[in-house]
C-alpha cells in the first residue's frame, strides 16, 4: 500500500507533516509504503534541523503549494503542479493508493471534484466524521460541510455511503441509519427532512431505523449513521470541537473526552469520489498527522472506494 500527503499543508508544515509522517511509519505495517509531496529542499532541510531521519521516504518534489488562506479555484488553475494537487493527480493515476492532506480544505475538495471526480451514478460526495457516544461505538455522520444545502435525494444517497462506511471500515455488519432532526415523530423536521423520511422509510439500501435528536448526540449509541446537510453537520462537528476545548480548559479529566479530541481522529474522509481522499484539519500538529495517515489507509484497506463505485455504477 502506497499513502500520499501533502506535505506543505496545515498551519504547522511541513515541520508537522514530517514528524508524524515518521510517526505514522512507526506505527503502520513494514510494507506500507507513505509518499511525500512537497518542496525537497525545504523538507529536507527541515527534517536536519530536527534531526529526524526521511531517507526511507519517497519524496516527489513539488515547486509550489497552496497556503491556507489562498482561493481555492484560483489556485487550482494557477498552481496545477503544488502539493495537493500533484498528490491528487498521482492517486488518479494508481501511483499511489490514498492521499491525505491538512492543508486547504478548499483547494482539497476542487481536486477531489476536478482531478478524483465523483463517482458515476452519485449526486453529491459527502465528508464524513466519527461521533464518539457513551454507551457504545462510534457512529459515521455525514455530510459535515462540503454540501450546505442537500435535496432529499442527496441525503438518501448519504444514508447508502455512510451504512457502508460502517460496515466496512467500523465493522458493523448491518449499520443502522438514522435522520438527524429536531423530533423522532415522522412529521417533525422541514420539507427537506420529511421529504427524506419518506424516501427512507420505504429503503432497501440500508437499515433505516428513523430520526434522531440532537440531544442523543454523544451519549447515545441508538444509530450508526446519521444523516443530515453539510450545514447541520458542520455545525455539529465543530461545536463538538468546542465542546473538548471547555472540558480541557477545566482540566476534567476522563478518558472519555479524549474521544472528542480530533488529534486522535487525523482526519475526514470525502466519501463519494474515485479514490480514497482524506481531508485533516488545518490546525493539524505531528500527532494529528500521524493518525490521518492511518486513517488513510484504514480507508484504503477497507476497499470501501471500490465497494462505493460498484454499487452507483450499478444505479446509472
Amino acid at each position: 500500500m502506497r499513502i500520499g500527503i501533502d506535505m506543505m499543508g496545515g498551519d504547522y508544515a511541513p515541520e508537522a507533516a514530517i514528524e508524524g509522517s515518521v510517526l505514522a511509519r512507526e506505527a503502520l505495517p513494514p510494507d506500507t509504503e507513505i509518499v511525500l509531496f512537497g518542496s525537497k529542499d525545504l523538507i529536507t532541510g527541515k527534517a536536519r534541523e530536527m534531526n529526524l531521519d526521511i531517507s526511507g521516504f519517497e519524496l516527489i518534489h513539488t515547486p509550489t503549494w497552496v497556503e491556507m488562506g489562498e482561493h481555492p479555484l484560483k489556485s487550482f488553475s494557477r498552481k496545477p503542479d503544488a502539493s495537493i494537487f500533484l498528490g491528487q493527480k498521482h492517486l488518479r493515476r494508481g501511483e499511489v493508493d490514498g492521499f491525505c492532506s491538512a492543508g486547504n480544505t478548499g483547494a482539497m475538495l476542487i481536486g477531489a471534484m476536478q482531478i478524483i471526480t465523483p463517482v458515476s451514478g452519485l449526486i453529491r460526495p459527502a465528508i464524513s466524521a466519527l461521533i464518539p457516544n457513551m454507551e457504545g461505538p462510534d457512529s459515521v455522520i455525514l455530510d459535515v460541510g462540503l454540501n450546505p444545502d442537500a435535496r432529499p435525494d442527496v441525503l438518501y444517497q448519504y444514508g447508502m455511503l455512510g451504512s457502508m462506511y460502517a460496515r466496512l471500515v467500523n465493522q458493523i455488519n448491518t449499520p443502522r441509519v438514522s435522520l438527524l432532526n429536531i423530533g423522532e415523530e415522522e412529521e417533525k423536521g422541514n420539507l427537506v427532512t420529511r421529504s427524506t423520511y419518506q424516501m427512507m422509510a420505504d429503503s432497501d439500501d440500508f437499515n433505516f431505523i428513523g430520526n434522531m435528536e440532537a440531544n442523543s448526540l454523544f451519549v447515545s449509541a441508538e444509530t450508526d449513521v446519521l444523516v443530515c446537510d453539510g450545514f447541520v453537520g458542520n455545525i455539529v462537528l465543530k461545536e463538538a470541537e468546542a465542546f473538548y476545548r471547555l472540558i480541557s480548559s477545566k482540566k476534567v479529566c476522563n478518558g472519555y473526552f479524549e474521544m472528542f479530541n480530533f488529534e486522535n481522529f487525523g482526519g475526514t474522509p470525502v466519501l463519494g469520489v474515485n479514490a480514497p481522499l482524506v481531508i485533516g484539519h488545518g490546525i493539524s500538529n505531528s500527532k494529528a498527522i500521524k493518525n490521518m495517515i492511518i486513517q488513510t489507509g484504514e480507508v484504503v484497506g477497507s476497499g470501501l472506494t471500490a465497494h462505493i463505485k460498484e454499487t452507483f455504477n450499478k444505479q446509472v
